[in-house]
């Protein structure tokens, strides 16, 4: 099997990002960048738990031709491709719908990005708009939205995306942008509970204790 290594660190990385609760089902994918024309992508519709290194799709990354490969590649095999064209310096693309990021990106409001978690995310989340899923549509509104400062995006109604010059820092902005967007929705639920009434005040509790994996009351 051809770049046996990098297929089954694809499949790693999805186990890893279901066990976080970023990946669900077949919820999720991943593109990693073999060499400067080819780049690894998960499979379209297959189930992380039981995928195999032989399923994942090699593909070029100039036009996404399919090189090898047991399973047809992931419908977003062109978003991704769209970021490590742009940025050739990015090793890996991450597209998840983790909970409270994607609750984020459904406010869709470009955030700036507070100094803590700049060096891995940038100094602001832009919102891509919807488009539908594996849709040219979306690739070429992504592609539109991509800088060379920027690691993190915010998918209207469609989760998001990270990237990063090698597998860990993708992560790392993945599990960052995760923690930004806690703290950010908690602070707006603060500032909601300031005078609510009882009744929306306890909604609001709610919410924050679900927001923090707390026992719901």
């Amino acid at each position: 099997m051809k770049h046996e290594s990098q297929r089954q660190h694809v499949v790693d990385l999805c186990l890893e990002l279901s066990r976080r609760g970023y990946f669900a089902g077949t919820g999720g994918n991943i593109m990693l960048r073999i060499d400067a024309h080819l780049v690894a992508v998960t499979p379209s519709a297959i189930d992380y738990q039981v995928m195999k290194p032989e399923d994942v799709s090699v593909l070029h990354l100039s036009d996404l031709r399919q090189v090898d490969g047991a399973c047809a590649p992931s419908v977003e095999a062109s978003l991704h491709a769209g970021v490590l064209r742009e940025r050739p310096e990015m090793g890996c693309s991450i597209h998840t719908h983790q909970p409270v990021a994607s609750a984020l990106a459904l406010l869709g409001e470009e955030i700036v990005v507070p100094p803590r978690w700049q060096a891995t995310l940038g100094p602001c989340l832009p919102v891509v708009g919807y488009a539908p899923s594996g849709s040219g549509w979306l690739a070429r509104k992504f592609s539109r939205k991509v800088r060379g400062d920027v690691n993190a995006y915010l998918m209207h109604n469609h989760g998001i995306l990270c990237c990063g010059r090698d597998s860990a820092a993708a992560m790392q902005a993945v599990d960052d942008l995760e923690a930004l967007a806690r703290a950010l929705l908690n602070q707006r639920i603060d500032q909601r509970v300031t005078g609510a009434p009882a009744d929306l005040e306890h909604a609001l509790q709610r919410t924050r204790d679900a927001l923090n994996d707390r026992p719901i009351s």
